[in-house]
């Protein structure tokens, strides 16, 4: 399992030429996404590692320097930050975050770099996010209920950390949201919702 850690300097130091001074592990993971330029111009972006404390973004085109640039990432959502350094092929972004939303970012990073571990398949349909509220409960058909914790979730779907693992296909109900077991994986399940989110009320603070 990963786990990510703090320290006292930040992850990118700014400017170009500088050492970067790690303040956060940073994880390799490819995410989707678009970033916005100070000039308004939008482009798509890949990013090639992550921390609570920036990420660095294959991109076409660099910001100058110390600018400020909004990005929207697949499974995280919209961050700011300041271009920290170039590179051939793109960028480092160091954010300008809360402390909170630091530690939201930690807890985000570090499933999705478990993700592997456990066993999960893609399911591209829908954009996954990992919502705010992590913990939720699951009702049986029987009626029992256990404690679970969101992996992520998706307009169609949520994956759950839990200690039971009931019948594929059986329907129970994840928070108050009704759904079917469509997999299992080590240490949880994987539902499908029997009516999906709209999108006007899917975003980070997402309840089931």
């Amino acid at each position: 399992m990963v786990w990510l850690a703090g320290s006292a300097q930040p992850m990118f130091a700014p400017g170009p030429g500088v050492r970067e001074r790690r303040r956060h592990q940073r994880v390799k993971v490819a995410l989707s996404g678009r970033y916005m330029l100070e000039d308004k111009r939008e482009f798509f972006c890949t990013t090639l590692d992550m921390s609570p404390g920036g990420v660095a973004l294959e991109a076409p085109e660099k910001g100058n320097l110390g600018s400020r640039i909004i990005v929207y990432l697949d499974q995280i959502g919209r961050l700011e930050g300041s271009v920290a350094r170039h590179f051939a092929n793109g960028f480092a972004l160091f954010f300008n975050v809360t402390v909170a939303k630091r530690e939201k970012l930690a807890e985000q990073l570090t499933w999705l770099a478990n993700r592997h571990d456990l066993g999960m398949a893609e399911d591209r349909r829908h954009e996954r996010i990992v919502p705010y509220r992590l913990r939720s409960t699951l009702k049986l058909p029987e009626g029992r209920e256990y404690r679970v914790v969101i992996v992520d979730v998706s307009r169609s779907g949520v994956a759950l950390r839990c200690d039971v693992q009931p019948p594929l296909g059986a329907i129970v109900t994840a928070g108050t949201t009704e759904g079917r077991v469509t997999r299992h994986f080590a240490g949880g399940i994987a539902l499908e919702f029997l009516r999906q989110f709209p999108d006007e009320n899917f975003d980070e603070n997402v309840e089931l």
